[in-house]
């Protein structure tokens, strides 16, 4: 297989969530194979911009707090005024609410549904339609989860949340697919992150999820940048409404 299928140079992508983790892992990435990346962080400055510069492509910091809802369609604009284009979008940001389903705040419902589910629709609406419009297609990669498959623990929102992300991935994969944009997604396993810090520091969870994992050890951002690089580049021109598990094993326990 040519090694330039997986080439993204001249490539415009935006990445959510980029302060630390999974989606700086994922900007680097994207940024390695040649692409253009805007980051994105609630607050400027975003910490990878710097880091990207060191790649020799082309970044800019985009803030925005994707709790409000004006946030997603910006975040777009933003790239396209500022990079000139919009190829590839990574929706990476969200966050995680642990508490007993019975005693689970309706705040938390909200808060997780609000940035994990609907801001990727609109991110998602927003990339598609300027996608659409330029008629060259493009490249859409949703963050799911292991708890898309599965329901978890004392995180009913985020479960719902990933699962929704998964069925939504599958419905624009359908409407778009022949408009040669590719919507996919991955699902992480369990990785070394700010998300399982909790999980990580309780010896009884640790053994037990270390336990199922072939692979015998936690994931880490460099875990998915041949991923995020195949998904984003025309290694996956036929790949369609697709979550590719990225977990070490954990699913085929």
């Amino acid at each position: 297989m040519p090694v330039d299928l997986f080439d993204l140079s001249g490539k415009v992508a935006l990445v959510t969530g980029t302060s630390r983790g999974l989606g700086a892992g994922m900007a680097r990435a994207l940024a390695a194979a040649g692409a253009d990346v805007a980051v994105h962080d609630r607050e400027a400055p975003c910490a990878t911009e710097e880091c990207l510069r060191g790649a020799g492509v082309r970044t800019v910091c985009l803030a925005g707090d994707l709790a409000d809802r004006a946030a997603a369609d910006r975040l777009v604009a933003d790239t396209i005024d500022r990079m000139g284009r919009l190829d590839i979008l990574v929706n990476n940001a969200g966050i995680i609410r642990r508490h007993p389903a019975a005693e689970h705040p309706d705040e938390y419902w909200d808060e997780v549904l609000e940035i994990n589910l609907t801001a990727v629709f609109r991110l998602c609406r927003a990339a598609g339609r300027h996608m659409l419009e330029r008629g060259e297609g493009g490249k859409i990669v949703n963050i799911a989860s292991l708890l898309a498959f599965q329901g978890g623990i004392t995180v009913p929102g985020y479960s719902a949340s990933k699962g929704a992300v998964m069925q939504l991935t599958k419905a624009l994969a359908n409407e778009w697919a022949a408009r040669g944009i590719n919507v996919n997604a991955i699902a992480p396993g369990y990785m070394a992150t700010d998300n399982t810090k909790a999980l990580r520091e309780d010896p009884v969870r640790t053994r037990q999820i270390l336990e199922r994992i072939p692979a015998g050890r936690w994931g880490t951002p460099d875990d998915l940048a041949g991923a995020v690089v195949f998904l984003a580049s025309r290694a996956s021109d036929y790949v369609n409404g697709h979550v590719l598990v990225v977990d070490g094993g954990w699913m085929a326990r």
